[in-house]
């Protein structure tokens, strides 16, 4: 990857398992990752921030419910209330959305059985921070590993969030029970972006796919473009 290298931080939570590899993958996409604890009441000077997959604090309460909590997680509150970047990836998703920085829930899997392969995903939206390399349309493959990833939205708000693009990415057969397939969504403003799949593990043929790749490169494009935000 040419031009700077971006500090993007990965927050690990006591129960986080793929820190390391998103640390990895954003590594090989041409950032430069910095770690963050979850006790941790201020974020470093960084560009983005990704919350990382795994079951923060065992899952023991509510996916994401108790990291909700953490003071790391109220530093990532007030970085995307200053309009950094934030990517929640399986349970950084929960997280996001048990903070109320996304839209809706994650629920248990409709079959109540943890799903673990490569799916199919398509990209509803091209024109977001965390998906300017894909395509609208495009269809990427990519793992997912959750037993709690269905997302729910009520028939009031799934409409509003259609009406404002803030689905962006969706499952091209079905995979856990989502409401719509949705695999992926933004907020509002278009800043915080939360996904069930998991990129960091598509970014090397080697794995199956590199797709992944994609969405990860994205987001270390949009960080290179902005200074450090510092929360406040």
């Amino acid at each position: 990857m040419s031009g700077t290298r971006p500090r993007i931080a990965v927050v690990t939570y006591l129960g986080s398992n793929d820190d390391r590899d998103a640390a990895w993958a954003l590594g090989a996409v041409g950032a430069d990752a910095v770690p963050v604890w979850h006790a941790e009441a201020e974020l470093p000077a960084v560009a983005a921030v990704v919350l990382p997959g795994g079951f923060s604090y065992g899952d023991y309460l509510r996916c994401g419910a108790i990291a909700r909590f953490a003071p790391a997680t109220a530093a990532v509150v007030e970085f995307a209330a200053a309009g950094g970047l934030v990517l929640g990836i399986c349970n950084g998703f929960q997280i996001l959305c048990e903070a109320g920085l996304l839209p809706g829930a994650l629920r248990p899997n409709e079959s109540l059985t943890f799903v673990c392969r490569d799916v199919p995903l398509t990209v509803e939206r091209a024109d977001t921070p965390f998906t300017s390399r894909c395509e609208a349309g495009q269809t990427l493959t990519i793992p997912v590993k959750h037993g709690e990833g269905l997302w729910y939205a009520d028939e009031d708000l799934y409409p509003e969030l259609e009406a404002r693009g803030q689905i962006v990415l969706r499952y091209a057969a079905p995979c856990n029970g989502s409401v719509r397939d949705v695999a992926g969504v933004v907020n509002e403003h278009g800043n915080v972006m939360g996904l069930m799949p998991h990129p960091e593990h598509a970014v090397d043929p080697l794995l199956g796919s590199a797709d992944g790749a994609l969405l990860l490169a994205s987001l270390v494009d949009a960080a290179r473009d902005r200074e450090p935000v510092l929360a406040a």
